[in-house]
């Protein structure tokens, strides 16, 4: 073998041997898991902005840092936190939930408020939401699900008010599948009532 020949093969041999000892994240996950509306907006419906009708900006929401991955965190004790094994959102839980709020002004609302729920519209805004999702997971010591938000409502006068929502369902295994619907459920549960908080 030439000297320019063994130059050529030696990164390639090295690659190959590195190849069994070097993991570069894994196999990707079976499924992934997200939040689907149960209301939702017909379909050619839509609103324009105008003078007397209300326009609705959901804000980007903060999370804690437990749900700013792409897990679902499983609160162990009141001191441990872990993550379900197998179950990872398709993205990170508070961007779902705000477009599932979105979603569900717009089907509650009914055509009377413009929902905007993008981050380049927040000017035109009568009313915005924004707030905290603390909590969207596993409580494994009652098998339940749980999705708490706090939310802020500022009205066009600068007026702010504060509600808490929560939603949780017991009786989950801890299966991605199983506590993945069961969190869409009282999502959409959270987001409905805060949707009605907003638009009444």
């Amino acid at each position: 073998m030439t000297n320019l020949a063994r130059r050529i093969a030696a990164p390639a041999l090295l690659a190959l041997g590195l190849s069994g000892c070097i993991s570069l994240g894994g196999p990707p996950p079976e499924s992934l898991l997200t939040l689907s509306p149960t209301e939702r907006a017909p379909v050619g419906s839509g609103a324009a902005a105008a003078p007397d009708r209300k326009v609705i900006a959901v804000l980007a929401l903060d999370a804690p840092a437990k749900l700013d991955v792409l897990r679902v965190p499983v609160q162990v004790s009141d001191t441990e936190l872990a993550y379900l094994q197998d179950a990872f959102w398709v993205e990170k839980p508070a961007r779902l939930f705000r477009h599932l709020l979105g979603e569900t002004l717009r089907a509650k609302s009914g055509g009377a408020a413009l929902v905007l729920d993008g981050d380049e519209t927040v000017a035109l805004a009568t009313t915005t939401l924004r707030g905290t999702l603390i909590d969207m997971g596993y409580d494994a010591s009652t098998s339940s699900v749980v999705v708490r938000y706090d939310a802020i409502r500022v009205d066009g006068e600068g007026n702010a008010t504060t509600r808490r929502f929560e939603a949780r369902e017991s009786g989950i295994p801890p299966e991605a599948r199983a506590v993945g619907a069961a969190l869409n459920r009282v999502a959409n549960q959270v987001a409905g009532e805060a949707a009605e908080w907003v638009v009444n």
